[in-house]
């Protein structure tokens, strides 16, 4: 039906947004959890627990970290008009993406690059033709110096790449900083 992209730095208001914006549609909400739980590391199972409890318990989860990537485009592409996907985020989908598949990338970094590449556009197009309405989170990166690390150079550019691609076709894209929603699109102009 509809996408509804959210972006901005972190700690800016992105999740309750997205959050607020699903509770307004009325609709029943899946919240699909990109991010990776780290057993050994607690101040990321806090930052975990936090967004578990600053959305309603109703909502059904899925936590994608485990899934194929196969199995998450199934998800979407399933999801019926009755719906609200939540997709938080796309820079903790990334990141797993990249984790559980270090060897390919230490092996031969362009072949794994065109395939998070491929596997991204096909992200983006299955939440646009989605029948559900579809709000993502998408972390904004990049605004700052060219990362040393090759991976996270990686990760910077594969997703604002995707970033690009959904927002061209998203009903709705705002920038959300400091707690403030902005509309790119009444705001903005786009770049052909």
């Amino acid at each position: 039906m509809a996408v509804t992209l959210v972006t901005g730095p972190v700690r800016a208001g992105k999740s309750r947004y997205v959050n607020q914006i699903a509770q307004a549609s009325g609709k029943r909400v899946r919240f699909i959890a990109t991010a990776i739980r780290e057993a050994d590391d607690g101040e990321w199972d806090v930052r975990l627990r936090r967004h578990m409890q600053e959305r309603p318990r109703e909502w059904e989860l899925v936590e994608s970290a485990s899934l194929t990537h196969e199995e998450l485009v199934e998800i979407i592409a399933s999801a019926g008009e009755d719906r609200c996907l939540v997709i938080d985020a796309l820079g903790t989908w990334l990141a797993a993406r990249i984790a559980t598949h270090i060897e390919e990338f230490q092996r031969d970094y362009a072949a794994f690059e065109a395939q998070l590449d491929a596997e991204a556009a096909q992200l983006a197009d299955v939440m646009l033709r989605s029948a559900a309405d579809v709000v993502v989170v998408a972390e904004e990166v990049g605004w700052d110096i060219v990362p040393v690390a090759a991976s996270a150079r990686l990760f910077r550019d594969v997703l604002g790449r995707m970033k690009q691609r959904l927002a061209a076709e998203s009903a709705s894209v705002y920038l959300v900083v400091c707690g403030y929603a902005l509309d790119l699109r009444a705001l903005g102009v786009t770049i052909t």
